[in-house]
């Protein structure tokens, strides 16, 4: 096996500390509209009533985050007159984030379900567009040694994130209200400008020199270096955290009306402790991929993440039982967390650097498909097989992706080894 890679000696100690803390605070900028437009708003809609179809359709407001590729190029292209090449369009898309979560406030499901569904989508377009940012933002900083705690960071500011925004909003909805809960969390993001404003530059920031060039070259520029592999790569995008995605697609309103859980509950146990185990995983996997090759990386972590959606099942008998809910939850979030860091470590280098933006977007979007698309799905299949069934079939759903990895695993060591772009 490799062993851990040394760091660089040209740049003082606490200069690449602050890099690398830097990257964890924007990740959890980044992770924080997530959950608000995602599981805590179905959380508030099921509480508020509303039917298990219209619970499924709301999850599709989140379709930007599969669509962000189609407007990558324009960051490539076109930097603002502030901060650098990347850092403008994270501070603007934080601006609108906070704009967008205050004015949901304003608004109930019962009253006015279409205009919170159409504030989600200003939400989710404003947050997968901070995303692109940021990821290409990380992608142009971090240098290769630094990949793997620099991504350990980022993932663990994503899920404390979306702890604050999961969690912490669940619990305050049963104490507050949700109304409360939105202006908060929009008050948190427009706090979050000041880490933008702060964070370092990557770099040699040079934006690409035509729109031609922004949008045409770095989809050619990807299937030239890949090749005939290079499909695989994109169906391996959507397949790899498809079990994943497709357990967690209609969990919360599992979690309230099977095992009938309290909002308390949910947040404290499910949302805390879940997302904690989320971000041990995480840093773990940071460990993981400095010590392991990322081949045998990706494919246990695979399995094993699909393997513990199983879990699910005990809570279908088990009631409101806290400690069987502490006891999935923590499993399952924190192999995702695991598997989660290398694969952001294989998309980060499969990525060009002078077209990071776009490169990641595409890859990142992809694998968002089956977050952002099986609610439908899981909300017109649990009625007809049962929720036990259900989470049967997300394991099984995982097969497809872990035969892709094993494919393509001459592939990713030559993508490991590889030399930025």
């Amino acid at each position: 096996m490799p062993t851990e890679p040394v760091l660089p000696t040209t740049e003082a100690v606490p200069g690449r500390r602050w890099r690398v803390l830097s990257i964890g605070l924007l990740g959890f900028a980044s992770g924080l509209p997530l959950a608000l437009s995602l599981s805590t708003l179905q959380a508030w809609f099921t509480t508020a009533g509303m039917s298990l179809k219209t619970i499924g359709w709301i999850t599709l407001i989140s379709q930007a985050y599969v669509f962000k590729f189609l407007w990558a190029p324009l960051l490539d292209r076109l930097p603002l007159p502030f901060l650098g090449r990347r850092r403008g369009w994270i501070l603007l898309m934080q601006l609108l984030c906070g704009a967008a979560l205050i004015s949901m406030s304003f608004y109930t499901p019962q009253g006015a379900a279409t205009t919170i569904a159409f504030l989600g989508v200003l939400l989710a377009f404003a947050s997968a567009t901070q995303d692109i940012a940021y990821d290409a933002h990380r992608t142009d900083l971090l240098p290769p040694a630094e990949r793997g705690w620099g991504t350990a960071f980022s993932q663990g500011g994503y899920r404390l994130g979306m702890l604050v925004s999961g969690a912490l909003a669940l619990i305050l909805a049963d104490h507050l209200g949700w109304a409360w809960v939105y202006r908060l969390m929009g008050a948190l993001m427009l706090g979050s400008m000041l880490v933008t404003v702060s964070s370092p530059d990557a770099p040699g920031e040079r934006p690409t020199r035509s729109f031609a060039e922004a949008v045409v070259q770095p989809f050619a520029d990807f299937f030239t270096r890949y090749g005939k592999v290079a499909l695989a790569w994109l169906a391996l995008m959507v397949l790899y955290k498809l079990s994943d995605a497709f357990a967690l697609s209609l969990s919360t309103t599992f979690l309230l009306r099977v095992p009938q859980f309290s909002l308390t509950q949910l947040g404290a146990i499910n949302k805390t402790f879940g997302l904690i185990a989320g971000l041990l995983g995480a840093l773990a996997g940071g460990w993981v991929v400095t010590r392991m090759r990322l081949f045998p990386a990706l494919l246990a972590l695979g399995v094993a993440q699909a393997l513990v959606n199983l879990g699910y099942i005990w809570l279908v008998h088990s009631g409101p039982d806290i400690y069987a809910l502490a006891t999935v939850v923590g499993l399952e979030n924190f192999f995702s967390g695991l598997g989660s860091t290398a694969f952001v470590v294989l998309v980060t280098g499969l990525c060009n650097m002078r077209f990071s933006a776009t490169q990641y977007a595409l890859l990142s979007s992809l694998s968002a498909v089956g977050r952002v698309f099986l609610g439908p799905l899981s909300a017109w299949l649990v009625p007809q097989v049962g929720w036990s069934t259900f989470f049967v079939i997300t394991v099984l759903s995982a097969i497809p992706g872990l035969l892709l990895v094993i494919v393509l695993r001459h592939a990713i060591h030559r993508v490991e080894l590889a030399q930025p772009h």
